[in-house]
């Protein structure tokens, strides 16, 4: 399993983005439009973390990692066989690739595919 992408959501973008360029030497860029207007850095191994304000009023404050999958179907419908509840399915963010959410006993996961 790998982590391609790990999504933080709070409402103090510059705030949290400064507290981890301090403490983990990291560099955030511009904010990303086609990724939530999330503020992103690289990942040591690879990957990005992207911090964003929420989208919503209903969007609360969570950190949420988006692994790598072959087939993002398949992953999804594995989930929801498992049980869990398909929070947003199969989406397509153009360059970035394809991302879907879903929730294992209220813990959100991500599901990635390049």
């Amino acid at each position: 399993m790998k982590v391609h992408y790990l999504e933080v959501v709070t409402p103090d973008v510059d705030a949290l983005c400064a507290q981890h360029s301090k403490t983990q030497g990291v560099e955030f860029g511009d904010p990303v439009a086609g990724l939530g207007n999330a503020r992103t850095a690289e990942l040591a191994g690879g990957g990005k973390i992207g911090i964003r304000a929420p989208m919503h009023d209903a969007e609360e404050p969570i950190s949420r990692a988006y692994v790598l999958v072959d087939d993002i179907q398949l992953a999804v419908d594995a989930a929801a066989q498992a049980g869990a509840e398909v929070a947003l399915p199969p989406m397509d963010l153009g360059e970035h690739g394809h991302c879907a959410i879903v929730i294992q006993g209220g813990i959100h996961c991500g599901f990635w595919q390049l």
